[in-house]
């Protein structure tokens, strides 16, 4: 991948762990200039460690935190060309059980802070002419989750965010796509139950989870020129086989 995104300037949010910290790296790999952001202290250490233009603690679901993680951004990388958000929360619970306040506390995290994020870089992006925008949904948005549905409730709204997006700002040069990975071993995945994992796994067509840096390269093809450039309003899944399309 190398060089394959020379001279690209890119925000990476959850870049403190799993697939943000792999895509990361893979986009510094290909020759971008990145500042990752993340609610971990330790994003500091991480960007260090990866060659990072810099790092930013923020509070993905706070409006002005947002706004000031991607002016902080921005201004560290003179400009943005590709914003990937990749953070996230994954909880379990049956619908018969959930709590309204975990339904609320996913749909803010996994949805509306990518909303926030979205409408956030897009002025920068508007006025440059171009932009790439690389949302992380998951599989679960696509067909749904066992003891799940906040969660794939969450992902489906970024996926129909996304190409809602795409529709109104593709004319203005700015791309809008979802990677929606399958069951990925990161820290995310820790709090589901292992006898879920058992389960899911034995669905697989290849009948194991991935890696993070298996999905990473995606999102380099989606952020480089000329490989992303007629892709706008899809949802590419490296998910082990669970969502054929």
């Amino acid at each position: 991948m190398s060089g394959q995104l020379e001279g690209r300037r890119a925000l990476v949010t959850g870049g403190a762990s799993g697939i943000g910290r792999a895509t990361a790296a893979a986009f510094i790999a290909a020759g971008a200039t990145v500042v990752i952001a993340d609610r971990d202290e330790r994003v500091g250490d991480v960007a260090e460690s990866l060659g990072a233009a810099g790092a930013v603690v923020f509070d993905a679901v706070d409006e002005q935190e947002v706004e000031r993680a991607v002016r902080e951004a921005t201004d560290v990388l003179g400009g943005l060309d590709v914003l990937v958000t990749s953070h996230g929360i994954l909880t379990q619970s049956p619908l018969a059980e959930m709590t309204t306040a975990l339904w609320n506390e996913t749909i803010l995290v996994d949805l509306t802070s990518v909303f926030l994020l979205n409408r956030a870089v897009l002025p920068t992006m508007l006025a440059q002419g171009s932009g790439r925008i690389i949302n992380v949904a998951s599989q679960l948005g696509q067909k749904g989750g066992t003891s799940l549905a906040h969660y794939a409730a969450a992902k489906a709204g970024v996926i129909a965010m996304s190409k809602s997006l795409a529709l109104e700002v593709s004319p203005s040069g700015i791309l809008v796509n979802c990677v929606a990975p399958g069951p990925i071993d990161t820290p995310l995945v820790d709090g589901i139950s292992d006898q879920w994992k058992i389960e899911k796994r034995a669905e697989l067509p290849l009948r194991r989870f991935g890696v993070p840096e298996e999905v990473a390269p995606t999102a380099v093809l989606l952020a480089s020129v000329p490989g992303g450039n007629l892709y706008t309003g899809q949802t590419l899944g490296p998910n082990s086989g669970d969502v054929m399309l």
